[in-house]
């Protein structure tokens, strides 16, 4: 066998190893038996069940959206594309007005666009007051 066939034979039987981890990992089986929304942590471990909620990073990792009526400054700054001012400006006109209750409220702050606002909605939602 020449040293090329055996490159050959190496590099398929690698790719064909490759397709086989591909196919099994990772599993499309859920990791927890519950909805995202009941996932507590426990000792920085994700369980259902009791624990804490979710941090505003852990939510988002879970595909959770923060409510935009109670995230503090430092949560909504964690969002792709808000940064700190953005952060601070919405903070601001929900302390001076209260609660949004429309997302054309938060579209009349200043720094939000169409952009952004289709950024908040992603990541973010209007939840009624507790």
């Amino acid at each position: 066998m020449t040293r090329t066939s055996s490159l050959a034979a190496a590099t398929a039987g690698l790719m064909a190893l490759g397709g086989l981890v591909r196919w099994q990992w990772p599993s499309p089986a859920p990791a927890l038996d519950c909805a995202p929304s009941a996932v507590r942590f426990r000792q920085g471990v994700a369980v259902c069940g009791d624990g804490a909620p979710p941090t505003a990073a852990q939510a988002l990792a879970l595909g959770l959206k923060l409510d935009l009526n109670s995230a503090s400054e430092e949560e909504l700054a964690r969002l792709p594309g808000v940064g700190r001012a953005l952060a601070h400006k919405l903070v601001e006109a929900r302390q001076a007005q209260g609660r949004f209750s429309s997302w054309a409220q938060v579209d009349a702050v200043s720094g939000v666009g169409a952009a952004k606002l289709e950024t908040l909605q992603a990541a973010t939602e209007l939840r009624e007051a507790p």
